[in-house]
């Protein structure tokens, strides 16, 4: 697209935003994410309305929190602002006859029962065990990137982002190594309901029979690790503390917690792997500082997750009345931080829009949330993104974006699909 079209582009964009009232105002269509176009819905929103209410969607009425300030004040108060009441995505939790489709999860509860769950396998991404890791996830990545077609077009998501986080989930589940792809399917399937994606045509008795299979599958793993000394995966820390000994006897809680850790493991480094790459195409400049110093890459992998942002939202239901930014939001009403805003928010980043690898404050992003239900994995995404870059670094002088990119339509997961690109080595 010529420089003449993004302008005439932005600005037809911009007279659409803008002859919308406000209070109709829905930033959860998918449709937004899936063609990049929600910029400047969120812009009018951090201007106008940092807490805004919609009072009928096909997700119900909720709150959007747009800003940086305000969605820190939510996801700190987790006393008022409850994940246990409502779950944690804007779309209320899926059932199928009887059966809650995803069930619960560490996550989704409040104190006192969320913090003895979380500890329960935090210590898989504490420091010995991420230095222990750091090794192994530096000889996939070189297995992957010196085994890519050189010269020809291909899908980085395909070839890249998604095979070295299945092969990171297979590791720290000790699932089956050739059976790695699994994971990632179930990961998608997660997210995958129509208000989500806005697919009507999602069959969820399908999905709900495929997510059924992925249960099936870890109670298998379950029953053989039980009989097995303790070991430093996921499954083998859950059955050897006392406070998720007993998780297989509850199917909603076990299903749950499984689905969070796959999710939680592919998502953010699967999206920021591949909207790395996006925006160092996009931003040339950028790319060329990084070849003059490849020292920035630690900064720059926050940058990357900053601008990616890879959970769009994180929803949370109030347990009582409350005022937030000079609005007043009353018990029960369902509060949505939009955390891609929040990370595009001009007040808190300058030229928010852009990547700026060395950016000083990179850091101060939102992408992992905040307080006690911060991201648990956080530093493992960042340390899988940094080897990664190390590497890339080491052997291509230019990763080229050389076609249109094509995003998934969700707005929980900000999801990428293709992104054709062509290797020019050093």
């Amino acid at each position: 697209m010529s420089a003449e079209s993004t302008v005439d582009q932005a600005i037809d964009e911009a007279a659409e935003v803008n002859s919308v009232p406000l209070e109709e105002i829905d930033v959860s269509r998918p449709e937004l994410f899936k063609n990049d176009s929600w910029q400047p819905w969120f812009a009018r929103l951090r201007k106008e309305a940092p807490v805004h209410y919609l009072a009928d969607s096909v997700n119900g009425a909720f709150w959007s929190v747009s800003s940086h300030k305000h969605i820190k004040e939510v996801d700190t108060n987790n006393t008022v602002f409850s994940s246990e009441k409502g779950g944690i995505a804007i779309v209320d939790p899926y059932v199928v006859g009887e059966n809650q489709i995803q069930g619960q999860s560490f996550i989704t509860l409040d104190e006192p029962k969320h913090m003895p769950q979380r500890l329960a396998v935090a210590p898989t991404v504490a420091p010995k065990n991420l230095a222990e890791l750091e090794p192994i996830i530096r000889e996939r990545a070189i297995d992957i990137l010196d085994n890519l077609p050189v010269g020809e077009t291909f899908n980085w998501v395909k070839e890249v982002s998604i095979e070295l986080t299945a092969r990171m989930l297979a590791t720290l589940f000790d699932f089956p190594y050739e059976e790695r792809h699994k994971l990632v399917y179930w990961s998608d399937l997660a997210t995958a309901v129509p208000e989500v994606t806005g697919d009507d045509s999602i069959d969820m008795t399908k999905r709900y029979e495929e997510l059924m299979g992925a249960a099936a599958a870890f109670y298998q793993l379950w029953a053989e690790r039980a009989t097995q000394p303790p070991k430093f995966d996921l499954i083998s820390m859950l059955i050897h503390n006392k406070e998720t000994a007993k998780l297989n006897e509850d199917p909603e809680m076990f299903l749950g917690n499984i689905l969070l850790l796959i999710v939680g493991g592919n998502d953010t480094t699967r999206n920021s792997i591949s909207g790395g790459v996006m925006a160092l195409n996009k931003y040339p400049d950028e790319y060329q500082k990084l070849r003059d110093n490849p020292g920035l890459i630690p900064n720059m992998v926050s940058e990357m997750i900053r601008w990616q942002t890879p959970v769009i939202h994180m929803r949370r239901t109030a347990l009582q009345d409350y005022e937030l930014g000079g609005k007043q939001i009353k018990e029960g009403d369902k509060v949505v931080m939009w955390y891609l805003s929040g990370n595009r928010d001009e007040s808190v980043f300058e030229d928010a829009d852009r990547l700026i690898i060395d950016r000083p404050n990179a850091r101060s992003h939102v992408a992992f949330g905040f307080g006690v239900h911060r991201c648990m994995g956080n530093r493992l995404a960042e340390m899988q993104l940094r080897i990664l870059w190390e590497e890339i670094m080491k052997r291509f002088h230019k990763i080229e974006v050389v076609s249109d990119i094509e995003r998934l339509p969700n707005n929980f997961i900000r999801g990428i699909k293709d992104v054709p690109v062509r290797l020019h080595p050093i």
